[in-house]
C-alpha cells in the first residue's frame, strides 16, 4: 500500500465526503426549516417581490412553511408525508380558493391528508405521498458511507476491500434514493405548474397568487454524494487491487534473490625449491 497511499488518502476523503453530504440531506426540512430537497415560493404580484409571503421547503422526514411575518409552521419528522397537503395549505393561507373549480382538490380531510378529486391529482398525490416513505434510504445510504470511510481509514488490503464492497452498496443506495427525490419531486413541480398555469416553473393562479418551484441544496448535495461515493469506491478498490499486486512482487522478488553462494575461490600452491635450482 506504501506505492497507492496517497490515493488510498484519497479515496478515503471522498467516503466521508459522501456522508457530510447526506448528513446535510438528513438534517433538511424540518429539522432545520430552510434546507430542502424542493422550494414551492408563493407570493402575490401587488408586490415587489414574491417572495415576501410565503415558502414551502420539503425535506427528508417533513416539510416547513416559512413566511416573513409569522413564525415558521413545521410538521413532527415523521416517515412519510403528503406535499399535496402542504401546498393546499400554503395556497389557503395566501388567501387563494381551493375548490374544485380551482386546483381540483377537494380541500384537506380530518387526518390532514388531501381529499382528490381529480384521477390524475389523486395518483400523484397518493404516488408522492408513497415515494416520501423511501427517503429513509437518505440516512441508510449516509451510515454506509460512514461505516466504508472507517474501513478504508488506515486499512490494509482486507479491510480496503470490505471498504470499496460498502462503498459501492452505499453508492447504490444513495444512487436509488436520488432517482426517487427527483422523479418524486418532478411530479409536486408538475402539478404545480399544471394548477397554476405556469412556465418555467413560474405561474399566476387566478387569484393573482404567484407560484415558483425549484430544487433546494438538499437535493443537490445528495446528488454530489453520489458522484463522491462512487468515485471513493472506484478509488479505494484500485488502491486495493494495487497493493496486492505490489505485494505479490516483492514477495517473488524474495524467495528469488540475489546469487550468493559462488564457492570457495581457489588457492595457488608452491612448490619447493630442491638444491637450490628446482
Amino acid at each position: 500500500m506504501a506505492r497507492t497511499g496517497f490515493f488510498h488518502h484519497i479515496g478515503t476523503f471522498l467516503l466521508l465526503s459522501a456522508t457530510i453530504l447526506l448528513i446535510v440531506t438528513c438534517i433538511s426540512a424540518p429539522v432545520v426549516n430552510n434546507i430542502a430537497l424542493l422550494h414551492v415560493d408563493f407570493g402575490d404580484n401587488s408586490r415587489s417581490s414574491f417572495f415576501d409571503r410565503t415558502s414551502v421547503n420539503f425535506g427528508t422526514f417533513g416539510w416547513c412553511e416559512t413566511r416573513n411575518d409569522a413564525p415558521d409552521d413545521c410538521t413532527n419528522s415523521r416517515l412519510g408525508y403528503s406535499p399535496y397537503t402542504a401546498i393546499t395549505r400554503a395556497m389557503g393561507n395566501n388567501g387563494e380558493n381551493i375548490d374544485d373549480s380551482d386546483i381540483d382538490l377537494g380541500g384537506i380531510d380530518d387526518d390532514g391528508n388531501i381529499r382528490v378529486t381529480n384521477d390524475g391529482d389523486r395518483a400523484a398525490a397518493v404516488t408522492t405521498r408513497k415515494l416520501t416513505k423511501a427517503m429513509v434510504l437518505h440516512p441508510i445510504a449516509c451510515g454506509l458511507n460512514f461505516i466504508a470511510f472507517m474501513l478504508a481509514l488506515g486499512a490494509g488490503m482486507v479491510g480496503s476491500l470490505l471498504a470499496s464492497m460498502v462503498a459501492l452498496l452505499a453508492f447504490l443506495t444513495t444512487a436509488v434514493v436520488m432517482i426517487i427525490d427527483f422523479v418524486m419531486f418532478s411530479i409536486v413541480r408538475s402539478h404545480v405548474d399544471d394548477w397554476t398555469g405556469g412556465a418555467e416553473d413560474r405561474g399566476t393562479t387566478g387569484n393573482g397568487l404567484v407560484v415558483q418551484s425549484h430544487y433546494g441544496a438538499a437535493a443537490w448535495t445528495t446528488l454530489a454524494s453520489a458522484i463522491c461515493s462512487l468515485l471513493g469506491t472506484i478509488v479505494v478498490f484500485f488502491t486495493c487491487c494495487s497493493g496486492r499486486l505490489h505485494k505479490r512482487r516483492q514477495s517473488r522478488g524474495v524467495a528469488a534473490g540475489p546469487k550468493t553462494d559462488y564457492g570457495v575461490p581457489a588457492t595457488r600452491t608452491r612448490r619447493r625449491k630442491r638444491f637450490g635450482i628446482f
